[in-house]
């Protein structure tokens, strides 16, 4: 609460006081006639629980303070509003359109997606002279936005440490201006919070008895391993680069000639396109060497590039890559649906006009997913079928942060940013293996040191 940045991310594990935190802050200019604060569930019934606390501690801080059943809404004295609401579907942003908020709070940030964050950060701006204008939010590990929030505020900064945003616009008299945006993560457990601790001690315990990825997500605050994630079998620990044991993440290598490679495209242009190549070995394993992801830098935001301008850069990598160059022969398998047409020339036509030429993929969505899960799969030595160059960076990024679909929950949700993911599917099932025995699991030593072995007891008392 003592952070003076623009937005700032509470959150990591369970039991940290986060919801507390969002309601109580939210109450720090009230005192300002024309303030007004916003905060914010994925959905309504979810509020259910923020407007519990709220009545707790709004009566009692400000006594004169009245709730508004019809429109969640509470007045003080002042006039100062604090206003709950909901945005169950993108569309719902709509409903925020011309109003302003000098205080936005998001309740589980990981279940918004960055477009509905975006547009309603936009909404933060002043009501009147003398207030601050910013943004808080709290999350644990997983949903549809673990994705972006773990890069914009995990991977991004040391926690604790501010990132600072260079932000430049033009004017309306054509000046270039450059403004500075800062944001931060403050990282949460349930041993921040000492009155959990003391009024439930069992708390921690029922932490500690979840599932691995539960109670590393809930416990711990690790955003690598979470609820709902779809291939938990995603290892990427960089020891072991170089003799590719236990990793799906390797150095970059020189192919043999004789490997075969496949480029594999999803199609996108207000969303990310993306174009993958990879090489096959002699075991029908896939090597992704090289990517080329058309993203603005902002998570799931595509750069809006024509078909022909990205056929002509496919040809420009392809003639100057070292392990693509030369090649007698490249295959290429993409998405189907660039030959759909209404009434006008496709994007698979576009791309052949440009001697780019691409065999439709199987978009079998079931098929494919299990493709890629037997393809990460370790053998007993620790090998799996599919290998990723360390230089593939957005398949790194967004690939293990795949969540399951709610409405199909065996797919992966589709407004994830799951563009590379739909081009693997596409390479993989133009080379399909069958299911390897699965590799049994090494037990564990006890280590003192390990938080896998930690009881919930010795961690706190480390920590």
């Amino acid at each position: 609460m003592a952070r003076t940045e623009f937005e700032a991310l509470y959150g990591g594990a369970a039991g940290g006081g986060k919801s507390d935190a969002l309601v109580i802050e939210a109450l720090r200019q009230v005192h300002i006639p024309h303030y007004k604060g916003l905060i914010l569930r994925k959905t309504f019934p979810q509020l259910s629980e923020l407007i519990d606390k709220s009545q707790r501690y709004y009566p009692k801080a400000f006594p004169g303070a009245r709730y508004s059943e019809t429109n969640h809404t509470w007045k003080f004295p002042s006039g100062a509003k604090i206003r709950f609401g909901s945005m169950q579907y993108t569309k719902d942003r709509l409903n925020y359109q011309g109003q302003a908020y000098d205080y936005i709070a998001f309740d589980e940030l990981t279940h918004f997606t960055l477009e509905e964050y975006m547009y309603l950060i936009s909404r933060c701006r002043p009501n009147g002279p003398g207030t601050i204008c910013y943004v808080r939010a709290t999350a644990n590990p997983g949903g549809v936005g673990h994705g972006w929030v773990k890069e914009r505020f995990i991977t991004a900064g040391a926690p604790m440490q501010p990132i600072i945003e260079e932000i430049e616009y033009v004017d309306d008299k054509g000046k270039v201006h450059t403004a500075k945006r800062s944001r931060v993560f403050v990282p949460s457990t349930v041993f921040d919070n000492p009155a959990l601790l003391q009024n439930d001690p069992g708390y921690v315990e029922s932490l500690a008895s979840l599932p691995q990825a539960e109670r590393n997500a809930l416990l711990y605050g690790n955003w690598d391993t979470f609820s709902g994630q779809v291939f938990t079998e995603w290892k990427n620990d960089p020891s072991h680069y170089e003799d590719r044991h236990w990793t799906h993440v390797i150095d970059p290598f020189v192919i043999p000639k004789d490997w075969s490679v496949w480029c594999a495209m999803d199609w996108g242009y207000s969303k990310p396109f993306s174009v993958g190549w990879y090489a096959v070995d002699y075991d029908r394993r896939l090597y992704r060497i090289r990517e080329y992801y058309g993203c603005t830098g902002t998570p799931d935001v595509g750069v809006k590039m024509e078909p022909a301008e990205v056929a002509r850069k496919i040809k420009e990598i392809e003639a100057t890559d070292p392990n693509l160059k030369g090649r007698d022969r490249i295959h290429r398998v993409g998405d189907p649906a660039i030959w759909g047409t209404q009434g006008t020339e496709s994007i698979g036509a576009l791309f052949e006009r440009e001697r780019v030429y691409f065999e439709k993929g199987n978009h079998d969505r079931i098929d494919g997913k299990m493709q890629i899960h037997h393809r990460l799969a370790f053998d007993e030595n620790g090998i799996p079928l599919l290998y990723v160059f360390k230089t593939c960076k957005h398949f790194i990024r967004t690939v293990p942060a795949l969540v399951y679909s709610e409405s199909n929950v065996e797919d992966v949700e589709t407004a994830s940013e799951d563009h590379i993911y739909d081009e693997c599917r596409y390479a993989a099932m133009k080379n399909p293996i069958s299911m390897r025995p699965k590799a049994p699991e090494k037990k564990k030593e006890y280590d003192p040191l390990s938080t896998d072995t930690y009881s919930p007891y010795q961690w706190y008392m480390k920590y």
